[in-house]
């Protein structure tokens, strides 16, 4: 006996501007019409989303919202950016589309976001009762990391999330090393985000000149390959001739 289902259903401009991009995604489209009204449907394991076309939608006005709830953030983060990588060359982190990292978010459950090129919000969450929240024992700035990324990812605040990140280094300049590394960090991402390429390869830089040890480059390895994506789009390469 099957169990109740629920589709969301989301607006697009047009449907060519939405399936590609769920196709790098790994979806699968099983279905398409164009008349007598344009609608498709994707399919990637158990998500399922549908979309219907309106040519005179505006992205930056949607209000479309989906909450998606995975055993593991990580690895269909890293599916994701693997197929956007392969499509597109990079994955976008600002505009429309773009995709956020994976980040503990205060008063909530840890995630990451896709925001498609209808401008909808796909929130991908860990299956969590509780909020993920920094344990005292990781410092003050892993809450002000945390409290950041609620802001800028989860609400799409960069600048207020930038805010509370320098208030809270500033706040905060006597902490350790490898607490100060994280923030940094996300700090630099939120400025490539905004566009300030010269603050965030200065705070980059600020970020590398830490004395941490090999301890902590273990512990902090994530973050650590975080600067090293940014430092590569801050500085690409050539294009191959």
């Amino acid at each position: 006996m099957r169990s109740e289902t629920v589709i969301p259903c989301l607006p697009c401009r047009h449907l060519d501007d939405v399936l590609p991009f769920y196709m790098a995604l790994g979806f699968d489209v099983t279905y398409r019409q164009e008349r007598p009204n344009p609608y498709a449907a994707v399919v990637r394991e158990g998500i399922e989303l549908h979309f219907f076309g309106l040519p005179e939608f505006d992205p930056t006005q949607s209000l479309g919202n989906v909450i998606v709830l995975v055993p593991d953030t990580e690895a269909l983060h890293a599916s994701f950016a693997a197929g956007l990588r392969a499509a597109y060359g990079k994955i976008p982190v600002s505009g429309i589309p773009r995709m956020t990292r994976p980040r503990r978010m205060q008063g909530t459950a840890g995630g990451f976001m896709v925001v498609d090129p209808g401008g909808n919000w796909v929130r991908i969450s860990r299956y969590k009762e509780d909020a993920d929240e920094p344990s005292p024992e990781e410092g003050r700035l892993a809450r002000v990391v945390a409290a950041a990324a609620r802001q800028a990812d989860s609400h799409g605040d960069e600048h207020a999330g930038i805010r509370m990140l320098e208030t809270g280094l500033a706040r905060h300049a006597d902490a350790p090393a490898a607490q100060r590394l994280p923030a940094l960090v996300y700090l630099a991402e939120l400025r490539f985000r905004t566009g300030d390429h010269t603050t965030a390869a200065a705070l980059l830089s600020e970020a590398e000149s830490l004395d941490l040890t090999p301890a902590d480059r273990r512990a902090l390895a994530k973050e650590l390959a975080t600067a090293a994506e940014l430092t590569t789009d801050l500085n690409p390469p050539p294009p191959t001739p």
